[in-house]
């Protein structure tokens, strides 16, 4: 008698644990994940929108750029 109750015990703890915490954790990866493939593709949409109004850089600037570097000349004033 005591084994048949120690394995209906079992058998609720186990009913608990699949139905209140696997089952419920599942779900949430779920829903997380399919909110972050909705995120990633509107962010894809809005960068794919903006692409036709930002202007090339031109090979006179790019040029400019490597050349110059990251020093300006300045006349100091007194």
């Amino acid at each position: 008698m005591l084994r048949y109750l120690f394995f209906a015990f079992l058998i609720y703890l186990a009913y608990r644990l699949v139905f209140h915490f696997i089952i419920p954790i599942y779900k949430t990866t779920r829903q997380v994940k399919k909110q972050f493939r909705e995120m990633h593709s509107r962010m894809e949409n809005n960068m794919s929108q903006q692409q036709p109004y930002q202007q090339p850089a031109t090979p006179a600037t790019e040029n400019k750029k490597q050349q110059g570097g990251d020093y300006i000349e300045f006349e100091e004033l007194k």
